[in-house]
């Protein structure tokens, strides 16, 4: 569950709820996803195990504190809202807890539906920055399409080819991607391995960064005007005083998982991470040397 979401609080887009309602879900995402001790999680813990956290009420019973406890990975996870549309729709209100049978069945359609969701996110966004055309047409078929998909049955669903319909639609995304930074292109970036990299001196208005992995790379003062951030890893990047307004495809569980600060220039869609600093990000400093 995002820490900048509130539970209850759906966020609809193209008429469609894409965003975590957690008052409408049954704890999915805290109990089907498997995930190890590391930075990210305090402990490990298998898939279709609840997390010890979890309240009967299916809560998580220490959300406020989910970074200071060692949970961080618990705040930027987003099922795109998957969680409400599978406890709600797919399995017309039945909880996980009532049979072994529902939940297996649960688990393995949240696999499912999860991406779906995370497309049609995309696919909303690209339609929205792509104007009138074949390519818009295009767009709004996947999104048809992949919306038939999501509100399957169970069974439809369980036989579903998620990797599939995902690669008959990334292509369409790239060629939105590329259309919307038509004029504004900047260096391709794509699938980079940029982690911890000092990039405030790099020109990155217009560039393609689908896939980038910048974790922990130093974005401090970048305009990031017309970048295509699609699946770019954030975390831990420094956006201090960045200009992501014109940003294409950002998320906010991205910036939930960056640093940033109060100067940081985010559109008008996305909110700021409350454990954003409200300080400005002192400058890296180097130790001189000494003359010899």
């Amino acid at each position: 569950m995002s820490e900048t979401t509130e539970p209850g609080t759906a966020v609809q887009v193209g008429g469609r709820e894409l965003r975590a309602d957690c008052a409408r879900c049954v704890g999915i995402c805290c109990v089907a996803p498997a995930f190890a001790a590391s930075a990210d999680f305090a402990l490990d813990k298998p898939a279709g195990q609840p997390c010890p956290n979890l309240r009967p009420d299916s809560r998580c019973g220490i959300h406020r504190d989910l970074r200071q406890r060692g949970f961080p990975g618990c705040t930027v996870f987003d099922c795109f809202g998957a969680g409400q549309q599978l406890t709600q729709v797919t399995f017309a209100g039945r909880d996980w807890r009532d049979d072994p049978g529902t939940a297996r069945r649960m688990f393995d359609a949240f696999a499912v539906l999860r991406p779906l969701h995370e497309l049609l996110w995309y696919l909303t966004e690209a339609v929205a920055h792509t104007p009138p055309g074949p390519l818009r047409d295009d767009l709004v078929r996947a999104l048809d399409e992949t919306g038939r998909l999501a509100d399957g049955t169970a069974d439809d669903l369980l036989t579903l080819d998620v990797d599939a319909q995902r690669d008959r639609v990334n292509p369409l995304l790239s060629r939105a991607g590329e259309q919307a930074r038509t004029g504004r292109a900047g260096v391709d970036r794509r699938g980079a391995m940029l982690i911890g990299v000092d990039l405030r001196r790099a020109d990155l208005s217009g560039a393609n960064l689908r896939g980038a992995c910048l974790i922990g790379a130093d974005l401090r003062g970048v305009d990031l005007g017309a970048a295509d951030v699609t699946g770019a890893d954030l975390r831990g990047a420094d956006l201090s005083g960045a200009d992501l307004r014109g940003c294409l495809f950002l998320h906010q569980s991205q910036l939930d998982a960056a640093r940033g600060d109060h100067r940081t220039a985010l559109p008008a869609t996305l909110r700021r991470p409350t454990h954003w600093s409200l300080t400005v990000t002192p400058a890296r400093s180097r130790t001189p040397r000494r003359r010899r």
